[in-house]
Protein backbone atom coordinates (compact mmCIF):
# COMPACT_ATOMS: atom_id res chain seq x y z
CA UNK A 1 0.00 0.00 0.00
CA UNK A 2 2.87 2.39 0.84
CA UNK A 3 4.37 1.74 -2.59
CA UNK A 4 1.05 2.53 -4.29
CA UNK A 5 0.65 5.76 -2.33
CA UNK A 6 4.19 6.75 -3.24
CA UNK A 7 3.39 6.17 -6.89
CA UNK A 8 0.28 8.33 -6.57
CA UNK A 9 2.32 11.16 -5.05
CA UNK A 10 4.77 11.08 -7.97
CA UNK A 11 1.96 11.48 -10.52
CA UNK A 12 1.63 15.22 -10.09
CA UNK A 13 1.08 16.06 -13.77
CA UNK A 14 -0.96 14.10 -16.33
CA UNK A 15 1.02 12.36 -19.06
CA UNK A 16 0.62 13.36 -22.68
CA UNK A 17 -1.34 10.12 -23.20
CA UNK A 18 -4.33 11.33 -21.22
CA UNK A 19 -5.96 7.86 -21.10
CA UNK A 20 -2.86 6.05 -19.82
CA UNK A 21 -3.04 3.71 -16.84
CA UNK A 22 -0.78 6.06 -14.82
CA UNK A 23 -3.16 8.97 -15.31
CA UNK A 24 -6.14 6.80 -14.41
CA UNK A 25 -4.32 5.61 -11.28
CA UNK A 26 -3.63 9.19 -10.30
CA UNK A 27 -7.29 10.12 -10.88
CA UNK A 28 -8.36 7.08 -8.85
CA UNK A 29 -6.31 8.14 -5.82
CA UNK A 30 -7.70 11.68 -6.04
CA UNK A 31 -11.25 10.40 -6.28
CA UNK A 32 -10.78 7.94 -3.43
CA UNK A 33 -9.79 10.61 -0.91
CA UNK A 34 -13.36 11.65 -0.12
CA UNK A 35 -15.33 8.59 -1.33
CA UNK A 36 -13.37 5.65 0.05
CA UNK A 37 -16.03 4.60 2.56
CA UNK A 38 -18.88 4.49 0.07
CA UNK A 39 -20.20 1.13 -1.15
CA UNK A 40 -19.31 1.70 -4.81
CA UNK A 41 -15.78 2.82 -3.94
CA UNK A 42 -15.25 -0.25 -1.73
CA UNK A 43 -16.40 -2.59 -4.51
CA UNK A 44 -14.11 -0.85 -7.01
CA UNK A 45 -11.14 -1.03 -4.64
CA UNK A 46 -11.38 -4.81 -4.27
CA UNK A 47 -9.99 -5.21 -7.78
CA UNK A 48 -9.04 -1.67 -8.78
CA UNK A 49 -6.08 -2.58 -11.05
CA UNK A 50 -8.31 -4.71 -13.27
CA UNK A 51 -11.06 -2.09 -13.23
CA UNK A 52 -8.63 0.68 -14.22
CA UNK A 53 -7.21 -1.42 -17.05
CA UNK A 54 -10.73 -2.03 -18.32
CA UNK A 55 -11.48 1.68 -18.08
CA UNK A 56 -8.27 2.44 -19.98
CA UNK A 57 -9.31 0.12 -22.82
CA UNK A 58 -12.79 1.66 -23.02
CA UNK A 59 -11.43 5.20 -23.18
CA UNK A 60 -8.76 4.40 -25.76
CA UNK A 61 -11.11 2.56 -28.11
CA UNK A 62 -13.88 5.10 -27.39
CA UNK A 63 -16.37 2.53 -26.16
CA UNK A 64 -16.71 4.21 -22.75
CA UNK A 65 -20.25 5.14 -21.73
CA UNK A 66 -21.13 6.93 -18.45
CA UNK A 67 -23.05 4.76 -16.03
CA UNK A 68 -26.07 5.23 -13.82
CA UNK A 69 -26.53 8.28 -11.56
CA UNK A 70 -28.10 8.25 -8.12
CA UNK A 71 -30.66 11.02 -7.70
CA UNK A 72 -31.74 12.43 -4.32
CA UNK A 73 -32.90 15.66 -2.73
CA UNK A 74 -31.28 17.77 -0.02
CA UNK A 75 -32.70 20.67 1.97
CA UNK A 76 -29.46 22.19 3.27
CA UNK A 77 -28.96 25.06 2.59
CA UNK A 78 -32.04 24.90 0.36
CA UNK A 79 -34.15 22.31 -1.42
CA UNK A 80 -32.32 21.04 -4.49
CA UNK A 81 -31.83 18.00 -6.66
CA UNK A 82 -28.46 16.22 -6.49
CA UNK A 83 -27.03 13.68 -8.92
CA UNK A 84 -24.25 11.34 -7.75
CA UNK A 85 -22.25 9.64 -10.51
CA UNK A 86 -20.99 6.09 -10.20
CA UNK A 87 -17.50 5.78 -8.69
CA UNK A 88 -15.81 4.71 -11.96
CA UNK A 89 -17.37 7.72 -13.69
CA UNK A 90 -16.03 9.97 -10.95
CA UNK A 91 -12.54 8.72 -11.80
CA UNK A 92 -13.10 9.77 -15.41
CA UNK A 93 -14.33 13.16 -14.20
CA UNK A 94 -11.12 13.68 -12.21
CA UNK A 95 -9.09 12.58 -15.22
CA UNK A 96 -10.80 15.08 -17.53
CA UNK A 97 -10.66 18.01 -15.09
CA UNK A 98 -6.94 17.37 -14.45
CA UNK A 99 -6.36 17.99 -18.16
CA UNK A 100 -8.73 20.94 -18.62
CA UNK A 101 -8.00 22.79 -15.38
CA UNK A 102 -4.46 24.05 -16.26
CA UNK A 103 -5.79 25.36 -19.59
CA UNK A 104 -8.59 27.42 -18.06
CA UNK A 105 -6.72 28.57 -14.98
CA UNK A 106 -4.80 30.85 -17.32
CA UNK A 107 -8.05 32.22 -18.71
CA UNK A 108 -10.07 32.72 -15.52
CA UNK A 109 -10.08 36.21 -14.00
CA UNK A 110 -8.35 36.64 -10.65
CA UNK A 111 -11.51 37.27 -8.62
CA UNK A 112 -13.41 34.22 -9.80
CA UNK A 113 -13.87 31.90 -6.83
CA UNK A 114 -15.33 28.44 -5.99
CA UNK A 115 -13.96 25.09 -7.17
CA UNK A 116 -10.49 26.50 -7.81
CA UNK A 117 -7.24 25.85 -5.95
CA UNK A 118 -6.54 28.60 -3.40
CA UNK A 119 -9.76 30.34 -4.51
CA UNK A 120 -12.29 29.33 -1.88
CA UNK A 121 -14.80 31.36 0.12
CA UNK A 122 -12.23 32.51 2.69
CA UNK A 123 -9.93 33.92 0.02
CA UNK A 124 -12.89 35.68 -1.58
CA UNK A 125 -13.81 37.33 1.73
CA UNK A 126 -10.20 38.31 2.45
CA UNK A 127 -9.85 40.10 -0.89
CA UNK A 128 -13.32 41.63 -0.64
CA UNK A 129 -12.51 43.18 2.75
CA UNK A 130 -9.41 44.82 1.23
CA UNK A 131 -11.55 46.39 -1.51
CA UNK A 132 -14.43 47.68 0.64
CA UNK A 133 -14.68 51.39 1.33
CA UNK A 134 -17.59 52.95 3.31
CA UNK A 135 -18.12 55.42 0.44
CA UNK A 136 -18.61 52.68 -2.15
CA UNK A 137 -21.88 51.08 -3.19
CA UNK A 138 -22.25 47.46 -4.15
CA UNK A 139 -24.48 45.59 -6.57
CA UNK A 140 -25.14 41.92 -5.99
CA UNK A 141 -26.94 39.76 -8.57
CA UNK A 142 -27.65 36.06 -8.89
CA UNK A 143 -28.37 33.77 -11.85
CA UNK A 144 -31.82 32.21 -11.74
CA UNK A 145 -31.77 28.36 -11.51
CA UNK A 146 -28.19 28.43 -12.74
CA UNK A 147 -27.12 24.78 -13.08
CA UNK A 148 -30.34 23.56 -14.68
CA UNK A 149 -30.32 26.54 -17.08
CA UNK A 150 -26.86 26.01 -18.58
CA UNK A 151 -27.12 25.35 -22.31
CA UNK A 152 -24.88 22.38 -23.15
CA UNK A 153 -24.52 23.44 -26.78
CA UNK A 154 -23.12 26.84 -25.80
CA UNK A 155 -20.89 25.25 -23.16
CA UNK A 156 -19.37 22.77 -25.60
CA UNK A 157 -18.87 25.50 -28.21
CA UNK A 158 -16.92 27.55 -25.63
CA UNK A 159 -14.71 24.56 -24.82
CA UNK A 160 -14.16 23.75 -28.50
CA UNK A 161 -12.61 27.18 -29.05
CA UNK A 162 -9.72 26.34 -26.74
CA UNK A 163 -9.18 22.60 -27.33
CA UNK A 164 -7.48 20.80 -30.19
CA UNK A 165 -6.97 17.32 -28.72
CA UNK A 166 -9.59 15.06 -30.41
CA UNK A 167 -9.57 12.53 -27.56
CA UNK A 168 -10.30 15.20 -24.97
CA UNK A 169 -13.00 16.74 -27.15
CA UNK A 170 -14.63 13.33 -27.53
CA UNK A 171 -14.65 12.70 -23.77
CA UNK A 172 -15.78 16.24 -22.97
CA UNK A 173 -18.69 15.92 -25.39
CA UNK A 174 -19.59 12.53 -23.91
CA UNK A 175 -19.81 13.95 -20.38
CA UNK A 176 -21.36 17.33 -21.24
CA UNK A 177 -24.21 15.85 -23.25
CA UNK A 178 -24.94 12.93 -20.94
CA UNK A 179 -28.59 12.97 -19.85
CA UNK A 180 -28.70 11.46 -16.33
CA UNK A 181 -32.53 11.36 -16.37
CA UNK A 182 -32.35 8.44 -18.84
CA UNK A 183 -30.38 6.16 -16.50
CA UNK A 184 -30.74 6.72 -12.77
CA UNK A 185 -31.95 5.33 -9.45
CA UNK A 186 -33.60 7.25 -6.63
CA UNK A 187 -32.28 7.38 -3.09
CA UNK A 188 -33.76 8.94 0.04
CA UNK A 189 -37.09 10.71 0.41
CA UNK A 190 -38.98 10.37 -2.89
CA UNK A 191 -41.70 12.82 -1.79
CA UNK A 192 -39.04 15.43 -1.08
CA UNK A 193 -37.53 14.85 -4.51
CA UNK A 194 -40.91 15.23 -6.19
CA UNK A 195 -41.55 18.49 -4.33
CA UNK A 196 -38.73 20.24 -6.24
CA UNK A 197 -40.23 22.70 -8.76
CA UNK A 198 -39.95 21.55 -12.37
CA UNK A 199 -37.96 24.59 -13.45
CA UNK A 200 -35.30 23.68 -10.84
CA UNK A 201 -35.04 20.05 -11.91
CA UNK A 202 -33.36 18.29 -14.82
CA UNK A 203 -36.61 16.36 -15.26
CA UNK A 204 -38.34 19.58 -16.28
CA UNK A 205 -35.78 20.69 -18.89
CA UNK A 206 -34.93 19.62 -22.46
CA UNK A 207 -31.98 17.22 -22.85
CA UNK A 208 -29.64 19.97 -24.14
CA UNK A 209 -30.11 22.06 -21.00
CA UNK A 210 -28.82 21.67 -17.45
CA UNK A 211 -25.83 20.10 -15.69
CA UNK A 212 -26.22 17.62 -12.80
CA UNK A 213 -25.43 19.20 -9.43
CA UNK A 214 -22.98 16.95 -7.58
CA UNK A 215 -20.41 16.14 -10.28
CA UNK A 216 -16.87 17.55 -10.25
CA UNK A 217 -17.16 18.22 -13.99
CA UNK A 218 -20.39 20.20 -13.49
CA UNK A 219 -18.68 22.54 -11.03
CA UNK A 220 -15.75 23.04 -13.37
CA UNK A 221 -17.95 23.52 -16.46
CA UNK A 222 -20.03 26.08 -14.55
CA UNK A 223 -16.90 28.19 -14.05
CA UNK A 224 -16.01 27.82 -17.73
CA UNK A 225 -19.52 28.93 -18.68
CA UNK A 226 -19.55 32.03 -16.46
CA UNK A 227 -15.98 32.95 -17.40
CA UNK A 228 -17.64 34.51 -20.44
CA UNK A 229 -19.50 36.84 -18.07
CA UNK A 230 -16.31 37.56 -16.09
CA UNK A 231 -14.49 38.59 -19.26
CA UNK A 232 -17.41 40.84 -20.24
CA UNK A 233 -17.45 42.56 -16.84
CA UNK A 234 -13.69 43.04 -16.81
CA UNK A 235 -12.92 44.00 -20.41
CA UNK A 236 -16.16 45.49 -21.76
CA UNK A 237 -17.72 47.08 -18.68
CA UNK A 238 -14.25 47.69 -17.18
CA UNK A 239 -15.51 47.31 -13.62
CA UNK A 240 -12.53 47.87 -11.29
CA UNK A 241 -13.88 45.73 -8.44
CA UNK A 242 -15.86 42.59 -9.27
CA UNK A 243 -16.11 39.26 -7.44
CA UNK A 244 -17.87 36.07 -8.46
CA UNK A 245 -18.50 32.97 -6.37
CA UNK A 246 -20.20 30.46 -8.69
CA UNK A 247 -23.39 32.27 -9.84
CA UNK A 248 -23.24 35.05 -7.19
CA UNK A 249 -21.79 38.22 -8.78
CA UNK A 250 -20.70 41.27 -6.81
CA UNK A 251 -19.66 44.69 -8.21
CA UNK A 252 -18.32 47.72 -6.29
CA UNK A 253 -18.39 51.36 -7.46
CA UNK A 254 -18.85 54.90 -6.01
CA UNK A 255 -21.90 55.54 -8.25
CA UNK A 256 -25.31 53.90 -7.90
CA UNK A 257 -26.19 55.01 -11.42
CA UNK A 258 -23.15 53.25 -12.85
CA UNK A 259 -24.01 50.04 -11.01
CA UNK A 260 -27.59 50.11 -12.32
CA UNK A 261 -26.31 50.62 -15.85
CA UNK A 262 -23.96 47.67 -15.46
CA UNK A 263 -26.80 45.52 -14.10
CA UNK A 264 -28.84 46.13 -17.25
CA UNK A 265 -25.83 45.41 -19.47
CA UNK A 266 -25.12 42.17 -17.59
CA UNK A 267 -28.76 41.14 -17.84
CA UNK A 268 -28.73 41.61 -21.62
CA UNK A 269 -25.39 39.81 -21.98
CA UNK A 270 -26.38 36.66 -20.06
CA UNK A 271 -29.73 36.46 -21.85
CA UNK A 272 -28.32 36.84 -25.38
CA UNK A 273 -24.96 35.08 -25.08
CA UNK A 274 -25.55 32.45 -22.37
CA UNK A 275 -29.36 32.01 -22.42
CA UNK A 276 -29.51 32.73 -18.69
CA UNK A 277 -31.57 35.17 -16.62
CA UNK A 278 -30.79 37.23 -13.54
CA UNK A 279 -32.93 36.34 -10.55
CA UNK A 280 -35.37 39.27 -10.16
CA UNK A 281 -35.66 38.85 -6.37
CA UNK A 282 -31.96 38.36 -5.62
CA UNK A 283 -30.59 41.77 -6.51
CA UNK A 284 -29.16 44.09 -3.86
CA UNK A 285 -27.93 47.67 -4.32
CA UNK A 286 -26.79 49.57 -1.24
CA UNK A 287 -23.82 51.15 0.52
CA UNK A 288 -20.93 48.94 1.58
CA UNK A 289 -20.96 50.09 5.21
CA UNK A 290 -24.28 48.25 5.69
CA UNK A 291 -22.48 44.96 5.16
CA UNK A 292 -22.24 42.62 2.17
CA UNK A 293 -23.81 39.17 2.46
CA UNK A 294 -21.34 37.14 0.41
CA UNK A 295 -19.90 33.60 0.72
CA UNK A 296 -21.61 32.95 4.04
CA UNK A 297 -20.30 36.04 5.85
CA UNK A 298 -21.44 39.63 6.38
CA UNK A 299 -18.43 41.69 5.34
CA UNK A 300 -18.13 45.30 6.52
CA UNK A 301 -15.28 47.79 6.04
CA UNK A 302 -13.80 47.16 9.49
CA UNK A 303 -14.95 43.66 10.46
CA UNK A 304 -16.54 40.38 9.34
CA UNK A 305 -19.64 38.83 10.91
CA UNK A 306 -21.46 35.50 10.72
CA UNK A 307 -24.91 35.45 9.17
CA UNK A 308 -27.83 35.19 11.60
CA UNK A 309 -29.24 32.21 9.72
CA UNK A 310 -26.00 30.27 10.27
CA UNK A 311 -26.07 30.96 14.01
CA UNK A 312 -29.76 30.08 14.29
CA UNK A 313 -29.21 26.79 12.48
CA UNK A 314 -26.37 25.83 14.85
CA UNK A 315 -28.45 26.67 17.92
CA UNK A 316 -31.29 24.49 16.62
CA UNK A 317 -28.89 21.60 15.96
CA UNK A 318 -27.47 21.82 19.49
CA UNK A 319 -30.93 22.02 21.06
CA UNK A 320 -32.22 19.01 19.10
CA UNK A 321 -29.14 16.96 20.02
CA UNK A 322 -29.49 17.71 23.73
CA UNK A 323 -33.21 16.97 23.67
CA UNK A 324 -32.61 13.62 21.99
CA UNK A 325 -30.19 12.57 24.73
CA UNK A 326 -32.28 13.89 27.63
CA UNK A 327 -35.46 12.25 26.31
CA UNK A 328 -33.69 8.90 26.33
CA UNK A 329 -33.18 9.03 30.10
CA UNK A 330 -35.55 7.38 32.56
CA UNK A 331 -37.50 10.22 34.25
CA UNK A 332 -37.89 8.08 37.40
CA UNK A 333 -34.16 7.61 37.80
CA UNK A 334 -32.98 8.93 41.18
CA UNK A 335 -29.96 10.58 39.53
CA UNK A 336 -30.57 13.83 37.69
CA UNK A 337 -29.73 13.82 33.98
CA UNK A 338 -26.39 15.57 34.15
CA UNK A 339 -25.24 13.53 37.18
CA UNK A 340 -26.09 10.28 35.41
CA UNK A 341 -24.20 11.36 32.29
CA UNK A 342 -21.20 12.51 34.28
CA UNK A 343 -21.20 9.37 36.43
CA UNK A 344 -20.58 6.99 33.52
CA UNK A 345 -20.38 9.11 30.42
CA UNK A 346 -18.65 6.59 28.17
CA UNK A 347 -21.21 3.81 28.65
CA UNK A 348 -24.54 5.55 29.29
CA UNK A 349 -25.30 6.26 25.64
CA UNK A 350 -23.66 3.60 23.44
CA UNK A 351 -26.59 3.81 21.02
CA UNK A 352 -25.81 7.51 20.48
CA UNK A 353 -22.08 7.09 19.87
CA UNK A 354 -22.48 7.79 16.14
CA UNK A 355 -24.51 10.93 16.94
CA UNK A 356 -21.74 12.18 19.24
CA UNK A 357 -19.09 11.54 16.60
CA UNK A 358 -21.14 13.30 13.94
CA UNK A 359 -21.85 16.43 15.97
CA UNK A 360 -18.23 16.52 17.19
CA UNK A 361 -17.02 16.72 13.57
CA UNK A 362 -19.80 19.11 12.60
CA UNK A 363 -19.00 21.54 15.45
CA UNK A 364 -15.30 21.64 14.60
CA UNK A 365 -16.15 22.27 10.97
CA UNK A 366 -18.54 25.10 11.89
CA UNK A 367 -16.08 26.68 14.32
CA UNK A 368 -13.42 26.45 11.63
CA UNK A 369 -15.77 28.55 9.51
CA UNK A 370 -16.36 30.95 12.43
CA UNK A 371 -12.66 31.63 13.03
CA UNK A 372 -12.45 33.67 9.81
CA UNK A 373 -14.91 36.21 11.27
CA UNK A 374 -14.66 38.64 14.18
CA UNK A 375 -16.90 36.66 16.54
CA UNK A 376 -14.99 35.55 19.64
CA UNK A 377 -17.95 36.50 21.87
CA UNK A 378 -20.31 34.40 19.73
CA UNK A 379 -18.05 31.34 19.85
CA UNK A 380 -17.72 31.58 23.62
CA UNK A 381 -21.43 32.22 24.27
CA UNK A 382 -22.51 29.30 22.10
CA UNK A 383 -20.26 26.97 24.07
CA UNK A 384 -21.31 28.23 27.48
CA UNK A 385 -25.06 28.57 26.89
CA UNK A 386 -26.01 26.17 24.08
CA UNK A 387 -23.69 23.14 24.15
CA UNK A 388 -25.50 21.65 27.15
CA UNK A 389 -24.54 17.99 27.64
CA UNK A 390 -21.73 18.36 25.12
CA UNK A 391 -19.78 20.52 27.59
CA UNK A 392 -19.15 17.35 29.60
CA UNK A 393 -17.51 15.69 26.61
CA UNK A 394 -15.90 18.52 24.69
CA UNK A 395 -13.47 21.19 25.79
CA UNK A 396 -12.09 24.18 23.85
CA UNK A 397 -8.67 23.50 22.37
CA UNK A 398 -7.52 27.04 23.24
CA UNK A 399 -8.73 30.25 24.83
CA UNK A 400 -10.03 31.50 21.47
CA UNK A 401 -12.49 28.60 21.09
CA UNK A 402 -10.97 27.81 17.69
CA UNK A 403 -12.07 24.16 17.84
CA UNK A 404 -12.86 21.42 20.37
CA UNK A 405 -11.17 18.32 21.72
CA UNK A 406 -12.69 15.22 23.25
CA UNK A 407 -12.15 15.50 26.99
CA UNK A 408 -10.51 12.26 28.20
CA UNK A 409 -10.16 13.54 31.80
Amino acid sequence: MKQKLFQAQKLTQPERDIFSFKNLLRAYYQCRKSKRHTTNAAKFELNFEVELLRLERELKNKSYEPGKHTCFAIIDPKLREVWAADFRDRIVHHLLVSYLEPIWEKKFVFHSYACRKEKGAHKAIAYLKKSIDPKLFYLQVDIRSFFVSIDKRILFAIIQKHLRNPDILWLTEKIVFQNPTLNYCVKGDIKLLRSIPRHKSLFGNPSHQGLPIGNLTSQFFANVYLNELDQFVKHTLKCPHSFRYMDDLLLLHPSKTQLLFWRDEISQFVEKKLLLKLHPKKQVLQQCDKGINFCGYITKPDHILIRRGTVKKLKNTLWQFNQKILNSLDPNDHLCACDKIFYDRFSVFPEFLEDFQHIFSSLNSTYGFFKHANCFGLRKTLYEKHFGILKIYLRPADKNYAYFMWDEN
